[in-house]
């Protein structure tokens, strides 16, 4: 593995530079007499410069940068369990690469090789409290995968229209889920959500066949250009290349909906 540590920002240097500055002067009378404390407002405005050039509050190393190469490995699992950060998962362009993107700074992924099988785990315990940064990962294309992704409040962008996939969870708690289907599943691949809305997406000529359990809370929109629903809960897309594999998804929710595009 190889990672490299992002650059830091520099709104802690000058917003310590500033506070040094108004002190000075105001130590040598150049300023009306000063209330230290009523300089409290600049924390505030200093959080909210950090969260939008950065998306955390941990200065230097809050974001790695990472890839792996591929090695002999012909199937792998990718674990991420996100708490509240948000997790963005799509394809490599790099055929000698297993896995690459960034990570929260203290939660190197751990890695387990068996045979030709790997298994990938990302687990927010490991982070430090205060690093929201989004986690993003790019996974090889060559290989099946099976996916598992949990987020208590995060968001789960998953797009593996250019993956086999091997099934997997994709999970939020009030997070939403926005899933690509994959190029072909060999066990179904599952969303769930409790307060969350989940978002599927089927590029044109592929066959997915999109199960939803609905409930009084949990309903379904589907654009009705792309899918029929042949039977209740059983969505099948209308531009289907026949030769395509087959997709299948199975989608569940406590509150909110399912949109099929």
């Amino acid at each position: 593995m190889q990672a490299n540590k992002a650059q830091g920002p520099v709104v802690w240097p000058l917003l310590l530079t500033l506070i040094g500055v108004v002190l000075l002067l105001d130590n040598f009378l150049l300023l009306e007499p000063l209330d230290v404390t009523a300089l409290w407002p600049l924390l505030l405005v200093v959080v909210g410069a950090v969260l939008l050039l950065r998306g955390d509050f941990v200065p230097d190393d809050a974001v790695r940068n990472f890839s792996i190469t591929r090695g002999n490995v012909e199937a792998g699992a990718l674990v991420v369990s996100a708490g509240e950060i948000d997790v963005r998962v799509g394809s490599l362009e790099r055929d000698d690469r297993l896995i690459a993107g960034q990570y929260a700074a203290g939660a190197r992924p751990d890695m387990e090789v068996t045979d030709k099988q790997t298994e990938l785990y990302f687990d927010r315990a490991a982070t430090s409290w205060l690093n929201f940064a989004d986690w993003e990962l790019a996974l090889a294309r060559d290989l099946p995968w099976q996916v598992f992704v949990s987020t208590s409040i995060g968001d789960a962008d998953v797009h593996l229209n250019e993956i086999i996939s091997e099934g997997g969870v994709v999970a939020t708690g009030l997070g939403d889920i926005r899933v690509t289907t994959p190029l072909e599943t060999l066990t179904p691949l599952h969303l769930q959500s409790t307060a969350g809305s989940i978002y599927v997406m089927t590029p044109v000529g592929y066959q997915s066949r999109i199960t939803v359990q609905k409930t009084n809370m949990f309903g379904v929109q589907m654009d009705e250009r792309r899918y029929v629903e042949v039977e209740p809960g059983l969505y099948i897309a209308l531009d289907a290349d026949p030769q395509a594999p087959l997709v299948d998804i199975h989608v569940s929710g406590t509150f909110g909906d399912a949109y099929l595009a």
